[in-house]
């Protein structure tokens, strides 16, 4: 295990553990070490049971790796038969580029929708197994304090689509504008809640999360009983290890064939698709510029936090790459 420096929670700098901040957000203040009692699978059969077992039950839907654990006092571990954990946690998976930076690499980018675009996010952190390894470990926001949950339905559901009805991509056959259409359909507070729609496609793109589809999406139950958006999950930099689209879902932004002279030009998506998907999904044209303004500007937050991250050197250097070449992109008209 190497000495830290940086919190693995915040990234803030001059810690060697998880700092205050992050205990109380992420552990309700308890003082968790951000070392597991585990070693991965691959090098421990007697745990490698113990994973084996936790993930035939939980129900978490997704490729990547999802075990299930709960805060014991101030230790995490494993759900056994008929507990409700409250924690996710996502080891290194299999079969990318680069994947040993994986969870570092969905930590920063969670952390910087949190903390330099003031999106609500799930609380996360970096956790680490016992011989080094790597781990994304993110609280449910799902679950209340006496361990019932929340109502919580995925864009999936809410467009019916499933495997069985739509195929085997049937959570990236949709529109960002169609999903718009959904949370109008379901969602009382719309104006609120579609201005965060729009902010995390905005973030999604700049970001090339190119795996922001449907099940990635979701709406959570309040303690009124209506619905608004969740905290947003699974937000991560897919262009590091595979090579994919700037969107998620076949059709991109719009529910027809609608392109800007910028896309038609080179194939690319410009600030003309934003205005026009603004445009669509109501978002006023008073907050338009508001909302777009804090993803056009050099966020030097963004670059800090890049610097202070568990990602490798060259991991680093590329996503900073990319971060900018998404820039530049959506600043061109």
């Amino acid at each position: 295990m190497k000495i830290l420096h940086n919190c693995p929670g915040t990234l803030a700098e001059g810690f060697d553990t998880y700092s205050a901040a992050c205990l109380r957000k992420v552990f309700g203040g308890k003082k968790v070490s951000h070392i597991l009692p585990y070693n991965p699978p691959k090098i421990s059969e007697e745990d490698a049971e113990s994973f084996l077992e936790n993930r035939n039950r939980i129900s978490i839907s997704g490729v990547q790796e999802k075990l299930s654990l709960l805060l014991d006092k101030n230790k995490l571990r494993l759900t056994r038969a008929g507990e409700q954990g409250t924690y996710i946690l996502k080891p290194i998976p299999r079969d990318l580029k680069k994947v040993d930076q994986v969870p570092a690499n969905e930590h920063l980018t969670m952390q910087i929708a949190g903390q330099v675009y003031g999106i609500t996010i799930a609380e996360n952190a970096l956790i680490f197994f016992k011989n080094g390894d790597p781990a994304y470990i993110t609280k449910r926001f799902d679950v209340k304090p006496d361990g019932s949950k929340l109502g919580k339905e995925d864009f999936a559901t809410l467009a019916g689509k499933s495997s069985e009805n739509a195929g085997a991509n049937f959570k990236y056959a949709y529109s960002y504008e169609e999903m718009a259409e959904l949370i109008r359909k379901y969602v009382p507070t719309q104006a609120l809640e579609m201005e965060k729609f729009f902010k995390m496609i905005l973030f999604n793109y700049l970001y090339s999360n190119g795996d922001a589809h449907l099940k990635n999406f979701a709406l959570l139950e309040t303690v009124n009983g209506d619905y608004i958006l969740s905290p947003a999950y699974d937000l991560i930099n897919t262009k590091l290890h595979v090579d994919d689209s700037p969107f998620a879902l076949e059709k991109g932004l719009f529910k027809d064939n609608f392109q800007s002279t910028e896309k038609k030009k080179n194939g690319q998506v410009g600030l003309d698709d934003f205005l026009e998907f603004a445009k669509r999904i109501g978002i006023k044209e008073s907050r338009v510029n508001i909302l777009l303004n804090p993803f056009l500007v050099r966020q030097t937050m963004v670059e800090s936090l890049i610097d202070r991250s568990f990602l490798n050197d060259a991991t680093k250097r590329g996503y900073k790459m990319s971060y900018e070449a998404r820039r530049n992109q959506l600043n061109k008209k």
